[in-house]
C-alpha cells in the first residue's frame, strides 16, 4: 500500500490556477524529486499536502487513510489539523530557525510542546524531556552537528543551519520528509553537505519528497523524478527516464536550459 496518494489536487488563488489536477503516489522509503521552472506549482503542491495551503479540489491519503477531501466542508479543529500535519516534516529553503534559541533548543522545542499533551506529562516531565533531548542529540549527531549543540543560528554557516533544520524536521518522527529547495540558499560547495545528509537519510529509509531546481542534485538522490509545468505533472519516472529520455517536448525544452 502506498504511503502517500495525491489525487486530482487543484489549487487556485483568485482567478489564478496554480495546480490543475495533480496525481501521484509513493511508497514507503521512496525518494521523489519534483522539478520544474519557477511558477510551475512545485512549492504550492508541497504546501497543499502539508496543509500550509488548502487545496481547492482533490484528496490526500496517507497509509490508506484519507486525511483531506476537498468535498468535505466540515470545519476542522486545530487539534485535528495538527494531527494531520504531524504526518509530514518540512525543511524550508530559508532555514526558519529561531535565532534566540540554541541548536539543541531549536530541535527540542516542538517535541517538548507536544509532550505537554501526554497524560503522564506532569508526573514524568523530567524523564520525558531527557528522552527528547537525547533523541535530538542523536539527530544532530546524524547530521554532523554534535559539536554545535550550544551554538546559535547566527554562529553557523548556511549549510550548518540547513542541517539543523533537517534534524528539527525529523524530531517529530514524520512519515514523510519534505524539502523545499533545500540548496537554493547555499553556495555550490556547501550543497554537497546537504546532498550527503539526504543520502544518509536515504540509507535510513526515510521517505522524502524534494522540490529542487538543480537537475544533477535530483538525479543523484531520487528514485523517481516528477516534472511539473503550469500546475500539471508532465513526466513521472526514474531519473534516467525523465532526464535522459523525456517524452514531453516541454520537459525537453526545460532540461535543455538546465543541463
Amino acid at each position: 500500500m502506498a504511503i502517500l496518494e495525491v489525487k486530482n489536487i487543484c489549487k487556485s488563488f483568485g482567478d489564478t490556477e496554480v495546480l490543475n489536477g495533480v496525481n501521484f503516489s509513493m511508497e514507503k522509503s521512496e525518494i521523489i524529486a519534483v522539478i520544474g521552472s519557477s511558477g510551475s506549482g512545485k512549492t504550492t503542491l508541497l504546501r497543499c499536502i502539508n496543509f500550509l495551503e488548502t487545496a481547492t479540489e482533490g484528496e490526500i491519503w496517507v497509509d490508506g487513510e484519507c486525511i483531506f477531501d476537498a468535498k468535505d466542508k466540515r470545519k476542522i479543529t486545530a487539534e485535528e489539523m495538527r494531527k494531520r500535519q504531524l504526518n509530514f516534516g518540512l525543511v524550508f529553503q530559508s532555514f526558519n530557525l529561531f535565532p534566540q534559541y540554541s541548536v539543541l533548543e531549536n530541535v527540542t522545542l516542538a517535541p517538548k510542546l507536544m509532550a505537554k499533551e501526554r497524560p503522564d506529562y506532569k508526573t514524568h516531565k523530567k524523564e520525558i524531556f531527557a528522552e527528547i533531548e537525547e533523541n535530538a542529540k542523536e539527530l544532530l549527531d546524524r547530521v554532523g552537528l554534535s559539536d554545535k549543540l550550544g551554538s546559535y543560528p547566527c554562529e553557523l554557516s548556511g549549510g550548518q543551519q540547513q542541517r539543523v533544520s533537517i534534524a528539527r524536521a525529523l524530531a517529530l518522527n514524520p512519515k514523510i520528509l519534505f524539502f523545499d529547495e533545500p540548496t537554493s540558499a547555499l553556495d555550490p560547495e556547501i550543497t554537497n553537505e546537504i546532498l550527503k545528509v539526504i543520502k544518509d537519510l536515504a540509507k535510513k529509509q526515510i521517505t522524502m519528497i524534494i522540490v529542487t531546481h538543480e537537475i544533477e542534485f535530483a538525479r543523484s538522490v531520487a528514485d523517481r523524478i516528477i516534472f511539473m509545468n503550469e500546475g500539471v505533472v508532465l513526466e513521472d519516472g526514474t531519473p534516467d527516464e525523465v532526464i535522459n529520455n523525456p517524452k514531453n517536448e516541454r520537459t525537453k525544452a526545460f532540461l535543455s536550459k538546465m543541463l
